[in-house]
């Protein structure tokens, strides 16, 4: 009797169909997860963009494109936009430059590399709010170690966390410390599994000091450099716990970054504009997904993958 003829031989399913129907029930839970903390959080957002907000914060009414259209002829958010550039671009490269010079120096060998690697890694341990307070402790204006050497030098006290000026930088600085320990032990980890006999093949070619790192080493580590340049843009765009501590977004908002203008504009102060807030974080959204897309169209060509 031929298949076509056997109603009961057609309902079977093939094997593809139930490894297929299993795998979906595998990826249920998770499916769920991902439903309720970040598809139902980033449909709302999208849809309070386009409603106004009543004083308790709940939607009042469709407004249209009217959050996005006060985004983009608001002075205030354009400010917030350059301090947010200027936040990442003082906190990206510097945290992964510095975690490659420390990573080749300690692939030498020198004496107590391994306590020198665990010292160096140290800061990856410490949590953002721990970090945090210790750099507020330190850029205390009266009391912080910062100014007490400067005035052992005799030298006149900065004003660390309090002049505008000089604010971002060190909110950056403190950041920088945070993610130089993750940064130095995922290049430390592409310098380890550099093949030993690739190494020994450029010094028989000639290849010493200054042009083995440039020629042989940074080729090698382009793999770890792309994936730290990626993530390390994500994560100073959504910064928030270092500036919460030290600054608060201050002094003249001079240390506000968008993810810290939704925050003001959602919560702090009794604000309750979940509208306006919510274009926001749609716009960084925008933003971040522009942005890695453009990393990986014009950078990742040249990324090294052995």
């Amino acid at each position: 009797m031929s298949v076509a003829a056997n109603p009961a031989a057609r309902s079977e399913k093939s094997p593809a169909d139930r490894a297929g129907i299993k795998a979906w029930w595998y990826l249920l839970p998770a499916l769920l997860i991902f439903a309720a903390f970040l598809f139902y959080p980033l449909g709302r957002s999208v849809f309070l963009s386009f409603q106004g907000s009543d004083l308790f914060g709940r939607p009042s009414g469709f407004v249209g494109l009217d959050h996005y259209l006060r985004l983009f002829t608001d002075s205030g958010f354009q400010s917030v936009m350059w301090v947010t550039l200027g936040f990442t671009v003082l906190t990206v490269a510097p945290s992964i430059l510095i975690a490659l010079a420390l990573a080749l120096l300690l692939h030498q060998k020198i004496k107590a590399v391994r306590f020198f690697r665990t010292a160096f890694a140290l800061p990856f341990a410490y949590s953002v709010a721990t970090a945090s307070v210790i750099f507020g402790v330190m850029f205390n204006q009266a009391t912080g170690v910062l100014n007490g050497m400067l005035a052992f030098f005799g030298l006149d006290r900065v004003g660390w966390l309090t002049d505008p000026g000089i604010a971002l930088l060190s909110v950056s600085i403190a950041t920088i410390w945070m993610q130089l320990g993750y940064n130095l032990l995922v290049l430390s980890a592409g310098l380890g599994a550099v093949s030993e006999d690739v190494v020994e093949a450029a010094r028989l070619d000639g290849a010493h000091g200054w042009r083995m790192q440039r020629s042989i080493i940074m080729p090698l580590l382009t793999p770890q450099l792309f994936f730290l340049l990626v993530t390390g843009t994500i994560h100073a765009l959504q910064s928030f716990g270092q500036i919460h501590i030290l600054t608060k977004g201050g002094p003249q908002d001079s240390t506000t970054t968008l993810v810290y203008s939704i925050y003001q504009q959602a919560f702090a102060n009794n604000n309750s504009n979940f509208g306006y807030a919510s274009a926001q974080a749609v716009v960084l959204l925008i933003i971040v997904v522009a942005v890695s897309a453009v990393q990986f169209g014009l950078l990742e060509r040249k990324v090294f993958y052995r």
